[in-house]
């Protein structure tokens, strides 16, 4: 049970009934970070169904102190629940402690930056083949396209498969997974009936079924294969790996792992190369600056454009961690059982840390590194992202391939005199090119 939280040892926060601000929340919770922030400065409560009391930091000293503490202080699994109902239960984002530290170890080799490096060869190929079926010479909405790469890039890298024949049917169920967990009606039905339930409710648990038969036919196609030695796939590499006592990772941590990575993985990678695109249509300099020392053979600005791409318009909002231990932020004695959020969204926007915060300016990060503290992107400390360097090396690469292989340019304004304005006819997170 969580422990009652009493309003003296809390931060403010709206008065509105816990339904409502759940609402609010899950409606637009950036606008009401925003709003709560200018509110009530730089910590703040809100209430959450099935989550209940969340406190939002955005000072660096505080982030800080959360990614800094012991595991046994801060629980980060428990923050993630509400993903279990598709992750499983032995998902590292799910486990604290003792558990975490421990598929964190099996995970990691697989996630090491030369590891990653070896996967740029293949990388570029995905970005070159899907890029050049772009059409040339009319707008092109590239949402679908960056999808398509990060998903084929699953397939081969994670997944390890390349037979065109298991190839269609795993990309169709994991396609219908990552729609299960982006439709609205998922968001309602956990709003409404908790992970817990959400589990084991039958229309989700027929879905899941069905995907999770296709995934465990392939994990034990692959334990049965001879030449695991020779292959440099993660799903591979997880089956050589041994927990501490000898044993191999179960079928059911593979499955649970391997739909981790594809959820963390896909729409997150995919959503920050249209924002990366999306910036430097609105920025033509920086598209210029960018493709000169491109060509140069200078990655400098290119870093800098991710770094300043995942610092405006970071996939992920908050990290959420649930105190077991009290602790003392801003004043306040934050009792255990409350969750304490740092709030990467309202952290990449302080003026006193980022100049012109609302401005996309590369420029920035090639003055000053990322900060540890301050630019969170990825989370931070021993929870940081396992996959951070395979996102930033992805999201290098096919914006490498977008500039030089195919060279873009920006669409140009419908007349003033058109009754739909383009702005209005592109959705706010899409992005549109002409390919050249």
């Amino acid at each position: 049970m969580r422990t009652p939280v009493s309003e003296k040892r809390i931060p403010p926060g709206p008065q509105l009934p816990r339904v409502a601000q759940t609402a609010l929340w899950f409606s637009n919770a950036r606008r009401m970070l925003a709003q709560c922030h200018e509110r009530f400065g730089d910590i703040f409560r809100i209430q959450i169904a099935h989550q209940g009391t969340c406190v939002f930091i955005s000072a660096p000293e505080d982030v800080k102190r959360v990614f800094t503490a012991a595991p046994e202080q801060l629980h980060a699994g428990d923050g993630n629940r509400s993903m279990k109902p598709v992750l499983g239960d032995n998902s590292v984002l799910l486990l604290d402690e003792a558990e975490h530290r421990e598929q964190r170890r099996l995970l990691l080799p697989s996630f090491h930056g030369e590891r990653a490096r070896g996967y740029t060869g293949l990388m570029r190929e995905i970005a070159a083949a899907e890029i050049g079926g772009w059409p040339r010479g009319r707008p092109h909405r590239v949402r679908a396209g960056m999808q398509a790469m990060t998903m084929e890039y699953i397939l081969h890298a994670v997944f390890g498969v390349a037979d065109a024949e298991r190839l269609s049917p795993l990309r169709a169920n994991l396609q219908r997974l990552l729609t299960i967990g982006a439709d609205p009606r998922h968001a309602l039905f956990l709003l409404v009936l908790g992970p817990d339930r959400l589990r084991r409710f039958p229309p989700f648990r027929r879905e899941m079924d069905a995907i999770d038969r296709l995934l465990y036919a392939e994990i034990r196609r692959r334990r049965a294969r001879h030449d695991l030695a020779e292959r440099s796939d993660v799903l591979s590499l997880l089956l050589h790996a041994r927990h501490e006592d000898g044993s191999p990772m179960t079928d059911a941590e593979l499955r649970d792992e391997l739909v981790t990575l594809l959820v963390a993985g896909h729409e997150t990678t995919a959503s920050a190369l249209v924002s990366a695109v999306r910036e430097l249509m609105r920025h033509p300099d920086k598209l210029d600056r960018l493709t000169e020392e491109l060509r140069a053979g200078s990655d400098a600005y290119l870093k800098a454009v991710v770094y300043e791409t995942l610092r405006l318009r970071p996939v992920i909002s908050v990290i959420p961690r649930t105190l077991v231990r009290p602790m003392r932020f801003a004043g306040y004695d934050v009792p255990a059982g409350v969750r304490v959020v740092p709030a990467i969204y309202l952290l990449h926007r302080r003026p006193d840390v980022y100049p012109e915060p609302e401005r996309f300016l590369p420029e920035r990060f090639l003055e000053h590194p990322p900060g540890t503290y301050t630019w969170i992107p990825f989370g931070g400390g021993a929870r940081r992202c396992l996959g951070r360097a395979f996102a930033q090396l992805e999201m290098e690469t096919v914006l490498r391939e977008l500039v030089l292989g195919a060279a873009i340019r920006p669409v140009p304004p419908k007349p003033a005199r058109s009754s739909r304005r383009r702005s209005a006819a592109v959705p706010p997170h899409e992005a549109e090119v002409i390919v050249t």
